[in-house]
């Protein structure tokens, strides 16, 4: 997907601002949004896609949990979850959406459990000091793929081991669970010979991405 999120390698875009001694949450809506929009029962790369279909305009002026805020509203509508008019009101109208499961409080004490099942395996296709290049795709779906290293020239860093692929199915990219390597760009590769050749990125790319240069 290519929107206004994808800022990495833009120029313009103002300065990074940093936040000494920066809390988790600035205030508690900010804990209740984050609660409810881990609890929504659907796949993180459909949530991601919701906070990536926020129109430009509204993007760059929202803060980081009013995107979340604005993304949770259009999940609940979109699958049948609430209603415009309920989240409007506040009050529930009518029957709960079939087809969803309904978090409970002894659920969520085991999300700080440490994930115990193997980790998956599956075959290397590339190996560390090899060139490869970003696959220049343009999805309509999410994607782990920035826009500005698409079509860019790379050498495999480090095999990162095993993930699954967050991007959505319809992007072919085979299995889910592919190796996730890191690639180093030059600086100049990706934006040209004004660049500092001392210069170098890093980006974590899934097997899918990636294709023998």
């Amino acid at each position: 997907m290519n929107g206004v999120h994808d800022m990495g390698g833009m120029q313009d875009m103002g300065p990074i601002r940093r936040e000494h001694d920066e809390p988790l949450f600035h205030a508690e809506w900010e804990r209740r949004i984050f609660a409810l929009f881990n609890a929504v029962d659907v796949e993180w790369p459909y949530r991601r896609q919701q906070i990536e279909l926020i129109p430009p305009a509204d993007y760059l002026r929202m803060s980081y949990y009013e995107k979340w805020l604005t993304a949770l509203a259009q999940i609940l509508i979109g699958t049948g979850m609430a209603t415009t008019a309920e989240i409007e009101s506040g009050t529930a109208s009518g029957a709960t959406s079939p087809g969803h499961h309904v978090l409970t409080v002894a659920e969520v004490a085991t999300w700080n459990v440490p994930d115990s099942s193997p980790t998956p395996k599956a075959t290397a296709r590339f190996h560390a000091g090899q060139r490869v290049r970003a696959r220049n795709i343009n999805p309509t779906g999410h994607t782990r793929l920035p826009r500005y290293v698409r079509g860019k020239i790379g050498t495999i860093a480090h095999d990162a081991d095993v993930e699954p692929l967050q991007d959505s199915d319809a992007q072919g990219l085979g299995p889910k669970q592919q190796h996730v390597y890191s690639v180093r760009f030059t600086a100049r590769e990706l934006w040209g010979e004004r660049a500092s050749p001392h210069d170098a990125v890093y980006a974590d790319l899934w097997e899918g991405y990636l294709e023998s240069a």
